[in-house]
């Protein structure tokens, strides 16, 4: 038996990368994971290769359609009666200049990562308050911390969430409900190559950053330790997770290295 055996934990981006790590992790665990992307599809084939399948519920969702999240909710409550962990892990990244950048893409970016992740905790939230227990993770990043070039849109959505979730980890205090921030550095995943350019469509290029990162599913345990460990906020990666430390202390020094990193 492990913390999560039994538990019913909703995964968001799960069909790759990071999210379907989780999945992968959880069902191992002995969770009932409820999976959810837009693809459903490839929702199947990450079901079908978990160590439980039987236990795992597809469930699609486009995280820029927010009407339908209670019918989804309710749906998951139907079947499993309970929410205990809500893994935030849907989301897109950006790679382009501020000044190149449209407003409507930084709308897009906005409205996917950070309204899109608020919506669908606060339709799940109801459910946890009334169970007096719940965790939610939230997958942000180093931009959640500190901007970057190339990300403007990308970092300032993921401080807001960092706003947002600190704020309601407080509100939930007296309703057991725990919140953990999780800010990964360069992962070995398709962000970048999904990342949305100046045009709002997906650049395909894979940073090398990126493509020498920690693996997804290396990234996935420390997540599922931070949780088993109710940690308030864990920072995840390689050196450049330095970075959170050298931007508080040193917010000078900071400056004037980001601006020689090949962060494109």
């Amino acid at each position: 038996m492990t913390k999560f055996s039994g538990k019913v934990a909703w995964v968001t981006g799960a069909s790759s990368g990071i999210g379907e790590a989780l999945v992968f992790e959880l069902s191992k665990l002995g969770a009932k994971v409820v999976i959810s992307a837009r693809r459903e599809e490839i929702l199947q084939e990450v079901k079908a290769r978990c160590a439980q399948p039987e236990n795992v519920m597809i469930m699609p969702l486009d995280l820029n359609n927010m009407k339908e999240f209670d019918a989804k909710v309710a749906r998951v409550i139907e079947q499993y009666g309970q929410i205990d962990l809500l893994f935030n892990n849907g989301g897109i990244s950006q790679r382009s200049m501020a000044l190149d950048t449209p407003l409507e893409v930084d709308r897009r970016i906005m409205e996917i990562d950070y309204f899109g992740t608020i919506a669908l905790t606060k339709a799940i939230l109801p459910q946890m308050v009334k169970q007096k227990s719940g965790h939610i993770a939230v997958t942000t990043s180093l931009v959640g911390k500190f901007g970057s070039p190339w990300r403007s849109s990308y970092a300032a959505a993921k401080h807001a969430l960092h706003g947002f979730f600190d704020s309601l980890r407080s509100e939930l205090h007296e309703d057991n409900i725990k919140i953990t921030l999780v800010c990964p550095g360069f992962i070995k995943t398709d962000v970048s190559v999904n990342a949305l350019g100046a045009d709002g469509k997906p650049t395909g290029e894979m940073d090398n950053a990126q493509a020498n990162g920690m693996p997804a599913s290396v990234c996935a345990q420390k997540i599922i330790k931070a949780v088993k460990n109710e940690e308030l906020e864990t920072v995840i990666g390689g050196k450049e997770k330095y970075g959170v430390l050298l931007k508080r202390f040193m917010p000078n020094l900071f400056a004037k290295i980001i601006l020689k990193q090949n962060v494109r």
